[in-house]
């Protein structure tokens, strides 16, 4: 190669280095997640996408028989799913504790199948684990949590199972639809209550 060429090309992939070397370069931001319900999943996406360190959020179903099922088939209450969120949120920080604690605060858990208006077996209170560590967290954290109610805390805890994203058109739902008659009634004041708690 001549020398003209070679420092050329050297110059060019200085200044437009390859995918290779773009991904060597790059420090990928360490991962963590956590499946929980605590009634509408438009309310607890909209909460915790407020919170320090969490990634993303994104609303779906989870507990059920079926596989795949639609919005519709949850809502009868018939499928066993429940409306839940996966929250992605880094390590360094956040943790299942501080997230937990908001997830506590901003939902009723001593109600059984039910937030306010919204009944069936798809609004319980749940919150699913991936491992021992995980559970023993997460049983931690209810336990602290029972002594700011006076009714017993009805959360179920229960191994992960498949996670299925909702419709696109439930994600970011009260970020999309702030001026509707739900979103304003009822998540804008869940919305202002985990902000006060920052």
């Amino acid at each position: 190669m001549k020398p003209t060429l070679l420092l050329l090309t050297t110059l060019i992939l200085t200044l437009f280095p390859g995918p290779a070397m773009n991904a060597e370069s790059k420090k990928s931001t360490p991962t963590a997640s956590l499946v929980l319900g605590g009634g509408c999943f438009w309310c607890t996406e909209a909460v915790m996408e407020l919170q320090p360190g969490v990634l993303d959020v994104v609303s779906g179903y989870a507990g059920g028989k079926n596989p795949n099922p639609s919005y519709e088939e949850v809502c009868t209450g018939k499928s066993g799913h429940a409306e839940v969120i996966k929250i992605d949120y880094d390590p360094s920080k956040t943790s299942i504790e501080k997230l937990l604690e908001v997830f506590w605060k901003t939902h009723d858990p001593t109600t059984l199948n039910r937030q306010g208006a919204d009944t069936g077996t798809q609004y319980r209170s749940v919150v699913y684990y991936s491992t021992d560590a995980e559970k023993a967290e997460i049983e931690k954290s209810r336990t602290e949590a029972q002594k700011q109610f006076f009714n017993k805390i009805v959360t179920e805890i229960s191994p992960l199972p498949t996670f299925y994203p909702a419709e696109a058109y439930h994600q970011d739902y009260f970020r999309n639809n702030p001026g509707q008659g739900y979103c304003k009634a009822v998540i804008a004041p869940k919305v202002k209550k985990a902000r006060e708690m920052k």
